[in-house]
């Protein structure tokens, strides 16, 4: 057994000698979309830092809490806060919460994310259906000895953002009257924004909205088996296309004010998978 997959067997006992809620859907809250938590039908609360080794949220807006309940009819969990690699954690510790939510056994996983948009007919408050990813500008989390109770060594990524998923979104979208744009999501490390040549060249290479999470997490998931979907929320403009400087109150700002439209979203989908 790998030290990393040892560490991920300790988190999922350790959880299970808490719960025994086995969750049909994942969700993980981006920046300034944690309230959206408030709309589950609580069962139980996990702080992180009750679960041994388990990484805790440093970031600003990411409480550091697992959420599990339902949505209607389905049976959720959901990651008020996630984990970044700027916040100093090796990468597997990164992509930990969205594997030990598969092992919990959630098929289905929704990432949200705050992105800068690239796309110059992306404005502050859009939501961008998430249809692909660039990750070369990340640390692949399957570097290493290969996890094979998670998955194959070399894993298949024509299809990482499932169809039939976002079909459905794009479906939510349209009956609730919500602009949804499309696009590509390119992952940097972070904590420092991009630079204005660095945001040209992302474009050049096809990106419409720059982050600092979700394609780690996708890439884990998609090994581990999982049906991924994700949603960026346009926060503000990227370095060189905004005419100002980048702050994290934006961010926050932004995500704030987009939530009750996120909201409505997020549950017409739920209800719809």
């Amino acid at each position: 057994m790998s030290e990393v997959y040892e560490k991920l067997k300790g988190c999922y006992d350790a959880v299970r000698k808490m719960t025994d809620f086995e969750p049909e859907v994942a969700l993980v809250l981006g920046s300034g979309l944690g309230d959206f938590a408030d709309n589950i039908e609580v069962e139980g609360e996990i702080s992180y830092k009750d679960i041994p080794g388990f990484p805790v949220s440093t970031a600003p807006g990411h409480v550091g809490k697992f959420i599990y309940g339902r949505i209607g009819d389905k049976k959720i969990i959901c990651m008020k806060g996630r984990v970044h690699f700027y916040e100093g954690y090796a990468i597997s510790d990164v992509v930990l919460p969205a594997r030990l939510m598969g092992m919990l056994g959630a098929k289905v996983l929704i990432l949200t994310n705050a992105s800068g948009g690239i796309n110059e007919n992306f404005k502050p408050g859009d939501f961008m259906l998430i249809t692909d990813h660039i990750s070369s500008f990340a640390v692949n989390p399957l570097i290493g000895p290969n996890i094979a109770e998670l998955g194959v060594r070399f894993p298949d990524m024509s299809e990482i953002y499932n169809h039939e998923l976002n079909d459905k979104i794009r479906a939510a979208a349209k009956e609730l009257g919500i602009d949804l744009k499309e696009g590509v999501y390119l992952q940097t490390t972070g904590p420092s924004y991009e630079s204005p040549a660095e945001i040209r060249m992302f474009k050049t290479l096809g990106a419409d909205a720059v982050g600092m999470s979700t394609v780690v997490e996708a890439i884990a998931a998609n090994h581990a088996g999982m049906k991924i979907c994700g949603i960026s929320c346009v926060t503000n403009l990227a370095a060189g296309i905004a005419k100002y400087k980048l702050t994290e109150e934006e961010v926050l700002e932004a995500g704030a004010a987009a939530a009750p439209r996120f909201k409505e979203l997020l549950i017409k989908f739920i209800g719809e998978i």
